[in-house]
């Protein structure tokens, strides 16, 4: 079979209480993504829709969307593992295309976070966990990340003010980003002032600044045949690498504090499957849902080796004129983190660089591009390169 590619992107925007409905919502990143590929709702063989279902008031919302966007009669499927949903959905579209039972598929993830309260969201953040052994103990997102931060700490000797430049960066790009929900600056003097916002405490050792906000948005990337992205695309960008992995649910059944095991063996697949290693890549975009996520994804994808990821912040080197830039669109940590949604949005951001139209934040000249998505707790871990 042929390559498949992805002839077209699109992204609602981030905001923190989106006034319309799901369907509404959906419809926003994919008329941006139809658009961009030039195409109708005739040419999409089939749709995948990917979303965290717990925080969905909408049950079965595939078919609720496909009646909406005039995908009917087409088969259309839904997709969840949490946080990234719509990277698995682009797996499952590729799988689809390169298998020839679909030329062209539309996958479209979504999350309307605001739809519960903030303790709900909370709550349900903390059943991604084993509801038997561990949620009922009070667990949540923030104090299963500080735990990594803690071992990450207490290993390689990295510190809160490695982790605040993070952030300080993720800021210097949203601001760039029109569809971010944070737009302001971060210095790092609000993380050594007390009665500053970013500095309070969450879970230690993270603080506000190094979180990540709920928000609402939709994302939709159209994937094609190769035959179809040549009749229909200009500038295809050809999916060269694809890696998943999952791990035990319990944190109890890992025994790396330092860094995701997924990512790493998702990292190596799709490395691989691609022909390249970590050298071979000149933009990323990694999970960054805390500051620590993104120390991490440094280390798993081998952009430094274990414990020097904090030299490359430090450096500036994971800036946009540096060697390897990463989240020059803010991150999650800019952005926000509308679950179902945020996979596709960072590939929309690799695909619009490898297509030299990112604007403000292009880097110069890429090649190859990285999307590292994860799901809960280092769960579920997926690596996508994308190339030209």
């Amino acid at each position: 079979m042929g390559k498949v590619a992805i002839i077209g992107v699109g992204q609602s925007a981030f905001v923190r209480s989106y006034p319309g409905s799901i369907r509404e919502l959906a419809f926003d990143g994919f008329k941006d993504a139809m658009q961009d590929a030039q195409i109708t709702t005739r040419d999409i063989g089939a749709s995948i829709i990917c979303s965290a279902p717990e925080y969905d008031k909408q049950r079965s919302p595939a078919g609720v969307f496909a009646e909406y966007l005039g995908l009917n009669p087409q088969p259309t499927f839904y997709v969840e593992s949490l946080c990234s949903s719509s990277s698995m959905g682009v797996r499952l579209a590729y799988s689809l295309v390169k298998s020839g039972l679909h030329d062209m598929i539309a996958v479209i993830g979504f999350q309307k976070m605001s739809e519960i309260s903030s303790s709900e969201s909370q709550e349900r953040m903390g059943r991604g966990a084993d509801i038997q052994w561990e949620s009922p103990f009070g667990t949540m997102m923030p104090a299963y990340y500080a735990m990594y931060a803690r071992g990450h700490m207490e290993k390689y000797g990295t510190t809160p003010d490695d982790l605040a430049l993070i952030r300080v960066k993720a800021a210097t790009y949203g601001q760039l980003n029109e569809k971010a929900v944070y737009r302001k600056p971060v210095t790092f003097e609000m993380f050594t002032d007390p009665e500053n916002r970013m500095a309070g405490p969450v879970a230690s050792p993270l603080r506000v600044g190094d979180c990540c906000a709920n928000a609402d948005g939709s994302s939709c990337i159209i994937v094609a045949s190769e035959e179809k992205a040549k009749a229909f695309s200009k500038k295809p960008v050809w999916i060269m690498g694809l890696g998943a992995a999952t791990t035990s649910v319990n944190l109890a059944g890992r025994d790396l504090f330092s860094g995701l095991t997924v990512a790493q063996e998702a990292g190596k697949q799709a490395y691989e499957m691609a022909g390249i290693s970590a050298k071979d890549i000149d933009v990323a975009e990694v999970h960054d849902c805390f500051t620590i996520a993104e120390m991490m994804a440094y280390e798993d994808l081998g952009f430094a080796k274990p414990g020097e990821g904090k030299e490359l912040i430090k450096s500036k080197e994971t800036y946009k004129q540096g060697s390897i830039p990463v989240n020059v669109d803010g991150g999650l940590l800019s952005k926000g983190h509308p679950i179902g949604a945020t996979g596709g949005s960072q590939m929309r951001t690799i695909v619009l660089q490898l297509r030299d139209e990112a604007g403000e934040i292009q880097v110069d000249n890429p090649q190859i591009g990285l999307v590292h998505n994860i799901g809960g707790v280092g769960l579920y871990g997926n690596v996508t390169i994308l190339g030209r």
